[in-house]
């Protein structure tokens, strides 16, 4: 009988283990180091899990060849991805930008129907089992957990990459492959909080604003985005954030953020807007003068740091003031003091080098009959459902077994 092993029962890993089972009499085993299966994959998506998007395409992955994603993702698209799911049971709901989340709104949801179907298959599914050496024989491999040594034919190394710690983010694939030959690039943290200087969120902790953000180093625009950000106590959060947040873990030092405010509006329009109101509202506070434009405190800042004294009436503003008012509301700067690290991040930028696998299979180039998907490899997308698309798309690759 042939076993095959797959080391680490995340997204990518279960449906690896799935798709490795749909051959008859196969015997295939599934190792997770934590307590259960997909720990991570519940806390994706705020507890929703954001299962995919239907915007995915390679241009929206990074790594050192992000093309080396396509082949897997043309062969298991969003639609054939949902399409399995809808077998499983899982209903599903598309949310604006593409992303899809189950129709329950529970990320446990997506999790049972796998664990479901792995019962109905014959997985054996071995929790608190970490793998601790993988080693290639004449024939096959030989896998050492703290209880025994296994045999195996074939092996898929799933282990995930090393974000989110508290949630099973290790460094243990890395560690495996790196035994067999295998080498990574630098790892950093994405999809992660920017840390600023501390002035501004502080005072804004828990405000929320629709905007268009722009990474900057030095002159030179590296990164851009636009959506939700939200204010912390030590920086920005939200999905604009943090489709930033790879270019600013990657970028160097002397980084700043550019936050527009009323990105729907040019300069010259947000001026004609505070001209009117200091014509229709002489009396009215200048700390009250963007209400009705931005939320109340964001406005009450923004009048602060375009050098506004707050009591003063909007009848003795000039019109540079105002006019460096909507400089400030169009472009917010924050110095960037870098991001929170791998135990806040939600995914790995970095990973085991991509060069040494084929794209079609993810079979290792350097030791046939090992693979590897998922995070593991230097491979990331964007905020919006594109990592579960990679996961489930590389773990359905890997799982055919070269077939």
């Amino acid at each position: 009988m042939q076993t095959v092993i797959i080391i680490g029962a995340g997204a990518s890993g279960l449906i690896a283990a799935l798709t490795a089972a749909e051959v008859p009499g196969r015997r295939v085993i599934l190792l997770e180091r934590q307590q259960r299966a997909g720990r991570k994959l519940l806390a994706t998506g705020n507890g929703r899990c954001n299962l995919t998007n239907t915007g995915a395409s390679p241009g929206r992955y990074h790594g050192e060849d992000a093309d080396f994603a396509a082949p897997a993702l043309r062969a298991f698209p969003p639609e054939q991805v949902l399409a399995y799911f809808r077998a499983l049971g899982l209903l599903t709901v598309e949310e604006s930008g593409g992303r899809v989340y189950p129709l329950s709104d529970s990320a446990n949801s997506v999790l049972d129907v796998l664990r479901f179907r792995l019962e109905a298959v014959g997985v054996e599914l071995r929790t608190a089992c970490p793998a601790r050496e993988l080693r290639r024989e004449k024939r096959g491999f030989t896998v050492v957990t703290d209880a025994e040594r296994l045999h195996a034919d074939q092996v898929i190394v799933a282990c995930g990459g090393a974000a989110g710690e508290k949630l099973g983010g290790v460094s243990d694939g890395y560690e495996l492959l790196k035994a067999l030959g295998h080498k990574r690039t630098a790892l950093y943290p994405a999809l992660v909080q920017l840390l600023t200087a501390p002035d501004y969120p502080r005072a804004l902790k828990g405000v929320r604003a629709d905007c268009a953000l722009t990474l900057y180093a030095g002159r030179a625009v590296i990164a851009e985005s636009a959506g939700e950000l939200q204010f912390t106590d030590t920086g920005v959060s939200g999905p604009a954030v943090f489709d930033l947040s790879r270019a600013a873990s990657t970028g160097g030092r002397g980084l700043a953020l550019a936050a527009d405010f009323l990105r729907k509006y040019d300069r010259a329009s947000v001026l004609g807007l505070l001209l009117g109101r200091r014509e229709s509202l002489p009396e009215l506070p200048a700390g009250d003068m963007l209400t009705g434009l931005v939320h109340n405190r964001l406005g009450k800042m923004l009048v602060k740091y375009a050098g506004i004294h707050a009591n003063d009436p909007l009848k003795i503003l000039d019109d540079g003031a105002l006019e460096t008012l909507a400089a400030a509301c169009k472009d917010f700067r924050l110095e960037l003091r870098g991001t929170e690290g791998f135990d806040k991040a939600q995914v790995t930028a970095g990973g085991v080098r991509t060069a040494d696998f084929d794209p079609g299979t993810l079979e290792s180039r350097l030791v046939p009959g090992l693979f590897a998907c998922g995070e593991v490899l230097d491979i990331d997308g964007d905020c919006g459902g594109f990592n579960l698309q990679w996961a489930w798309a590389s773990g359905r690759a890997a799982g055919r077994l070269g077939a």
